[in-house]
């Protein structure tokens, strides 16, 4: 029995692509129905926005080409062939491993993935799909995954710069309860205003060049408060913390224009600039731009690839790990058969011995136990040696014999 996986991701197919290759409910069971007419028992679909890929468990050569096809059918509006991806065994394994920790997502290490991996092994499960070999492997993965996240806490170093800059403002001058201006209204001011009610802001002023670009802020902010462009200096004498993130070509807020009489922090988000850098003059403004934050992304990503790099021993360890109890798992049927073996030989020895021998409930008891217990032990030596092989074909081998000499 081998692992294998074929699928596309965001590295080898498009958004276009991803979008119309996404596992529904409905096509996840068309997939695990096909896939069991095809031999293959153990599967299991992970769907997100950035992947649609399927694991599995297979027997033959012929059923791995056939999940790819199964795969590629579902999807006859689409030309999946030249996206997919596929691999088996060990390399299969390792990159669920990698999967789980987000060492293969798009924003490298996020955490999200790893309970999208467990809700796609419970959904396998529920339907029946997930024998105990699929179980093992998934939650061997998930199980290192947690490690990897415990021990080097990849997530902690930050890649955005927005988040970065709304961190750095909680460092500097705390963000709850605080009042802040945001100016602007796309994609960044919006992550900016997201990140900062994370961090318990108070009062939240927002302003746009385009005034109802700005009042759209309150269908996902509706505590906010939204206000003209022309009065955001107003507004800024009244705040403790003011983040600009706009698209303007110019500065929207100029030193010249605005006289400072309190402390007051600045953040600007935008490329060019929206603040005038003259404030970092000022003995009551403290200013962080772009140039502060994308030194402290870079310095988190080289974090993060050294962190990277051990986390990748740590899978490999734990891949071994996985790897032997498959490897021994495939001889459980022998031993099982062997264990009954031996079983049913005690059984007729005890009721020989019973017939011919008045034993008493406690003899009785005693006889069966010293029968199990002594074939059993016979057995004790060949399983331990069983479970050192090494290779799948010399398992194949001693269990032939096995079954040959002991008619099983």
């Amino acid at each position: 029995m081998q692992f294998g996986f074929c699928g596309i991701d965001y590295r080898n197919a498009k958004l276009t692509v991803r979008d119309r290759t996404a596992f529904t409910d409905a096509r996840k069971l068309e997939f695990f129905r096909r896939a069991e007419s095809a031999g293959v028992e153990q599967c299991m679909v992970l769907s997100t926005c950035n992947r649609s890929e399927v694991y599995y468990f297979y027997e033959k050569e012929e059923q791995r080409e056939e999940i790819c096809r199964i795969y590629e059918a579902l999807f006859p509006d689409v030309e999946i062939k030249k996206y997919l991806s596929a691999l088996s065994g060990e390399e299969a394994m390792a990159y669920l491993f990698r999967i789980a920790a987000g060492l293969e997502s798009l924003v490298l290490g996020e955490d999200q993935i790893l309970g999208q991996v467990k809700d796609a092994l419970a959904y396998s499960r529920t339907m029946g799909y997930a024998g105990k070999e699929l179980n093992k492997v998934v939650r061997d993965a998930v199980t290192c995954a947690k490690r990897i996240k415990t021990e080097l806490k990849i997530s902690e170093k930050p890649l955005s710069v927005s988040y970065i800059g709304i961190r750095k403002l909680q460092e500097m001058t705390g963000i709850a309860g605080r009042k802040i201006l945001v100016v602007g209204s796309g994609k960044t001011a919006v992550l900016a205003l997201t990140y900062l009610y994370e961090y318990g802001a108070g009062h939240v002023i927002a302003c746009s060049r385009t005034f109802s670009h700005a009042r759209r802020l309150r269908e996902q902010f509706p505590e906010i408060e939204v206000i003209s462009y022309e009065e955001r200096y107003q507004a800024m004498g009244q705040s403790e913390i003011v983040v600009s993130a706009t698209s303007s070509p110019h500065l929207v807020i100029r030193r010249e224009e605005f006289c400072l009489v309190k402390p007051l922090t600045f953040l600007d988000l935008a490329a060019p600039r929206d603040i005038d850098t003259a404030f970092a003059q000022e003995p009551l403004a403290e200013l962080v731009n772009l140039d502060t934050l994308q030194e402290i992304a870079e310095n988190n990503r080289k974090e993060r690839e050294q962190l990277v790099e051990k986390s990748r021993d740590m899978i490999q360890k734990s891949l071994h790990e996985t790897a032997l109890w498959l490897l021994q798992s495939r001889i459980d049927p022998a031993i099982g058969s062997l264990q009954q073996r031996c079983s049913a030989i005690a059984e007729d020895s005890f009721q020989y011995l019973d017939r011919k021998l008045e034993l008493g409930p406690r003899e009785k008891k005693l006889v069966k136990k010293v029968l199990n217990a002594s074939l059993q032990r016979l057995l004790r030596e060949p399983i331990r040696e069983l479970k050192r092989l090494d290779t799948e074909e010399e398992q194949e081998e001693y269990e032939r014999l096995i079954r040959q000499l002991f008619q099983i």
